[in-house]
This record gives structure tokens, C-alpha cells and sequence, in this order.
């Protein structure tokens, strides 16, 4: 190791300063070449790409914002005092800074055992039920709720189906319209069908930059239409799911940045723009009348979906 050192230092004493100097000009160019070319690629992704990003494997999850968010004033509360606790559903009473809130989300998983665990995020009818149990109590005690949205689509299975799926978030939509506390939604990964709606009724509705929303997911729109995966990309491309697609046809309120490269790239920092957005915005609707905030949110949804021909 001395050696190496040595060695490396006598080489560098056989430049001249003026060489030294046109080195680290050099350098310096490069790094800013690059940088500019990960930005034209990152502003330039295709909606196909932006799925691929939401689902890197190293992306935070809902966890991993919640715990950041409350810095461990976290409490997690389990079951819907009728089946199960179900591990894809997550939520319970949490603090960022001096801001009480109720925190909603689907969990993944970080790791293979993790992901089995929680089913892959992918809600049963049991967890839509918790769900919106703590959002009653939210409501009781005057709580804004944020939820967290991230999953591939609520858990298909004939279990889920026969404990009455679609009822469950039906259910969820219905009574999320008429909660007298303000609610933010914001996709932090995958944004997909009613697995994403039975959470997703709010007053303000957020993105972050690489993530999709959409009734359906790519791969499952082309086996519909092309019976294959083959074509994903096309289906991407025409179910208009990225961030901007959605702000352009109004269906979302905001797009929050995320860092150069995607969320995984700098996850604090990542952490850091949703707690600001987050604290920057509930104030501004804690201060909407609760007699009005239930017009309001339902007139939101009603708008979205109208055209003139």
C-alpha cells in the first residue's frame, strides 16, 4: 500500500503545473458533460422507462417515508376488527415535526421474503378495511390523513374476491368523498387500478416525477388487447400514465421533483422534498371549512373524465 502510494506520487511529480492543471480543467468538463447527458436522458424518458423506474428494486418504499417523515413518532396500527390483519395495507398515527397525521400506504417489501410477506403490495379486501378504519378515526379526532400509494393493483385472488374485493374499495371511494379532514394522496411508485383508488380519493392529489397511474398496467393492457406482453411499450405509450400526462388532463394537483437519476439515486434527499411539500401544503388545507371540504373533493372528481367533443 506504502509502495503504491509512493510510487504514484513520484508519477505525479512529472507534471508540470500547467499539466496538472489541464487535468483537472479535463476533468471537470467531462463530469459536466455527463451531468448534462443524465439530465437530457432523465427529462426524456419514455413512459415505458418511467414504469421500469418506479419498480427498481432499491426505490424507497412506504416505510421507509413514513419512518423518515415521523423521524420515530410512528405508531402502527393493525387489523380491520372483522378478519385479518393484512401485512400489504399499512397505516397508523405519526408525527412530522409538530404536525399530527394518519399515514396510509401499501407496502412492498425491499427484499424477496419481504415482498412474500407483504403480497407483493397488493391489498386483500381485509386491508381496504383497515384502511378505512383509521381514516374514521382520523376523522374523530380532526387528523389530516396522507396516504401513500404503491402497488401493481389490488390482490386478484378468488379469497379476495369472495370476502368481497370490489365492495371493499367501492366502499372506500365512497366514504373517503365524505371524510370532514383533509386528505393528501401522493404515488410514490406504482399507481395502478383500484388498488390505487381505494386509497386515492383526496383533496390533493401528487406524483413523484418517475411514477405511472393508470387503470391498468402496461403489461396487462397488452395481454387484453394483443394477447402478449410483447407490445407493453405501446400500451404505455397510449394509456397516458406518466406525471405529465396526468397534470396535462388534470387528474392529478402536483408533480413533486425527484433527485437526478430517480428516488433511489438519493433517497434522503428524495425524503426531504416530500416532507417539505408535505409541510408546505397540509396548512393549506387544514384552513379549507370542514363545511366545505366535502363539496369540494367530490366536485374534484366529478370534473375529471368530462370532455367536449
Amino acid at each position: 500500500m506504502i509502495r503504491r502510494q509512493f510510487l504514484k506520487a513520484k508519477k505525479i511529480e512529472k507534471f508540470t503545473n500547467n499539466q496538472i492543471w489541464t487535468l483537472f480543467v479535463l476533468k471537470k468538463d467531462i463530469n459536466k458533460k455527463i451531468l448534462e447527458e443524465k439530465k437530457r436522458i432523465s427529462e426524456n424518458l419514455t413512459p415505458w422507462q418511467r414504469v421500469q423506474l418506479s419498480r427498481h428494486p432499491q426505490r424507497p418504499h412506504t416505510l421507509d417515508f413514513i419512518h423518515y417523515l415521523s423521524e420515530g413518532k410512528f405508531i402502527e396500527l393493525h387489523g380491520d376488527r372483522n378478519v385479518k390483519d393484512d401485512k400489504a395495507m399499512i397505516g397508523g398515527l405519526g408525527k412530522i415535526d409538530n404536525e399530527s397525521v394518519m399515514f396510509i400506504g401499501q407496502q412492498k417489501g425491499a427484499n424477496t421474503k419481504m415482498r412474500q410477506y407483504r403480497n407483493f403490495g397488493m391489498s386483500n379486501p381485509d386491508g381496504y378495511r383497515k384502511a378505512l378504519r383509521l381514516m374514521k378515526i382520523a376523522e374523530k379526532f380532526n387528523i389530516p390523513i396522507i396516504t401513500l400509494i404503491d402497488t401493481p393493483g389490488a390482490y386478484p385472488g378468488l379469497e379476495a374476491e369472495e370476502r368481497g374485493q370490489g365492495e371493499a374499495i367501492a366502499r372506500n371511494i365512497y366514504e373517503m368523498c365524505k371524510l370532514k379532514v383533509p386528505i393528501m394522496c401522493i404515488i410514490i411508485g406504482e399507481g395502478a387500478s383500484g388498488g390505487a383508488l381505494g386509497i386515492g380519493v383526496g383533496d390533493m392529489i401528487c406524483m413523484l416525477e418517475n411514477t405511472w397511474y393508470s387503470v391498468i398496467s402496461p403489461e396487462s393492457c397488452s395481454s387484453i388487447l394483443w394477447r402478449n406482453w410483447e407490445n407493453k411499450e405501446t400500451a404505455a405509450e397510449a394509456l397516458k400514465l406518466t406525471p405529465k400526462n396526468m397534470l396535462n388532463n388534470q387528474m392529478i394537483d402536483y408533480i413533486i421533483k425527484e433527485p437526478l437519476g430517480g428516488a433511489h439515486k438519493n433517497r434522503e434527499k428524495t425524503f426531504e422534498t416530500v416532507k417539505d411539500f408535505i409541510l408546505k401544503n397540509i396548512p393549506k388545507l387544514k384552513k379549507i371549512k370542514t363545511s366545505k371540504i366535502v363539496p369540494k373533493r367530490i366536485e374534484k372528481f366529478c370534473k375529471m373524465g368530462i370532455y367536449n367533443s
